[in-house]
């Protein structure tokens, strides 16, 4: 079972310059859509007088959600270089996004592969790729009296406990790595 991903820490940025055009690169740690698009609103703001602003993202540890886009280029030749530096270095939760500032002289379709791959390649090489786990949420609730043996089985597996309340019924939230999800819902379920 999948139950890490890698991705990057913090924003970081490339660079990347042949034949007077120049390629900036940055690369975002993302978690949905919505925040995709704010991104690259942003860029296309702040850049405004850039020929292109293209981008490629990878969302999901399963990374299914992605997505290339060329924004005027010919067809492949920004957005799946992008995407392929993502992928070869197995990254997910990122957007990588490299603005375009046009030189004067055509690159022809090989030259802008190169140079969208280097550009992102060059963000990435920057960046602080850290491993995260996926993770699962575990909801228990259960009795007062039970509260040692609960207790100690949170001790034994560490889950990161999320919230716990103490009432007439306890309840406790609990984040565990997902390969170990099942293993503390039957040793919890075990206790009633």
């Amino acid at each position: 079972m999948l139950d890490e991903y890698k991705t990057i820490k913090a924003v970081s940025e490339g660079y990347y310059t042949e034949k007077r055009s120049k390629f900036l690169a940055f690369a975002h740690p993302v978690s949905t859509t919505d925040e995709i698009k704010d991104i690259i609103a942003s860029y296309r703001k702040k850049y405004y007088d850039a020929r292109h602003v293209c981008y490629a993202y990878m969302l999901g540890a399963e990374r299914t959600e992605f997505r290339a886009n060329d924004d005027g280029e010919p067809s492949s030749t920004a957005g799946k270089p992008i995407l392929g530096q993502i992928n070869s270095n197995e990254l997910t939760d990122i957007l990588i996004v490299v603005v375009r500032y046009y030189g004067g002289v055509n690159l022809g379709t090989s030259g802008l592969i190169v140079a969208y791959r280097e550009a992102a390649a060059d963000a990435i090489s920057h960046a602080t790729v850290e491993t995260r786990q996926v993770e699962d949420v575990v909801n228990y609730s259960f009795a007062y009296p039970q509260m040692n043996d609960v207790m100690r089985i949170v001790k034994e597996m560490q889950p990161r406990i999320i919230k716990q309340s103490y009432d007439n019924t306890c309840e406790i939230v609990l984040s565990i790595r997902k390969s170990e999800a099942d293993e503390l819902r039957n040793r919890l379920n075990s206790l009633l």
